[in-house]
């Protein structure tokens, strides 16, 4: 098996940054460099994705979470934007022994609304998009980081941040995105939530379509050990429009 591409930078207490669907690990980069002095910081690109281009996984949350296992360090502290954030729900349940904090960034444990969980994507919007990705796959990514920047007040200057950095190292696999859209679709974590014990932050833009700030609150409910912070006119991506106020949470959580 083919190792993710993953790079670890600073010293100190491992953290890891998990980016979300159709990104790759450079969206972390002022992140990063904040966190460097007193950590010691890996990222990675999830399969299929930037650097990780020539990576396979299954279409099931359990396959994606493997593969991210394997190559992270065996006890941190982990950062997860979105589909980043589904991955590190995953671990913190299949392998607790190896999440020590857990901060969740725009990610709930379900993307897509059920009949007892109306906060999320609609089933028909996501299936929309993989059928797009089909006929355009190009475009259907671009369309998808302009809903992730929606509501924010700095949209048009996140958008060409997202854009500039989108195909940065090639375009990503079309098989992952495709299996990556279908997680997003069909995971459920939400029975498992109470099993998650380390303490966790979540991190959640008022005005996020795609994680609606009452999946935070109901989150922070089914936790054994939550706390939630809203970015009052962010969008789906704080750390990129609210960086400075991101990084006073995330720091003070990691220091805690």
């Amino acid at each position: 098996m083919n190792l993710l591409y993953h790079q670890t930078l600073g010293h100190g207490p491992d953290v890891v940054l998990l980016h979300g669907w159709g990104m790759h690990s450079g969206i972390w980069k002022d992140v990063i460099e904040a966190l460097i002095d007193r950590y010691r910081v890996t990222v990675l690109d999830l399969p299929g994705h930037g650097r990780s281009r020539g990576v396979r996984f299954g279409p099931t949350l359990d396959d994606l979470g493997a593969v991210v296992a394997a190559v992270a360090p065996p006890r941190a502290a982990w950062v997860g934007w979105s589909l980043g954030g589904l991955v590190a729900q995953w671990l913190a349940i299949a392998a607790p022994e190896r999440v020590e904090r857990l901060a969740l960034v725009g990610s709930t444990p379900c993307f897509t609304q059920r009949p007892d969980w109306p906060y999320g994507m609609s089933p028909i919007v996501l299936r929309g998009f993989a059928e797009a990705l089909r006929q355009n796959h190009r475009a259907t990514l671009q369309r998808f980081i302009a809903l992730e920047v929606h509501g924010s007040d700095h949209a048009a200057a996140q958008l060409r941040q997202l854009k500039a950095l989108l195909f940065q190292h090639g375009e990503p696999d079309r098989t992952a995105l495709e299996n990556g859209l279908v997680i997003l679709e069909c995971a459920d974590l939400r029975a498992e939530l109470p099993r998650i014990g380390c303490p966790t932050l979540l991190l959640f833009g008022q005005r996020d379509l795609l994680a609606p700030v009452a999946a935070g609150e109901a989150m922070r409910e089914a936790l054994p050990d939550a706390g939630l912070h809203v970015f009052p006119h962010a969008g789906h991506a704080p750390f990129l429009s609210h960086l400075l106020e991101f990084l006073t949470e995330l720091r003070a959580f990691l220091d805690a």
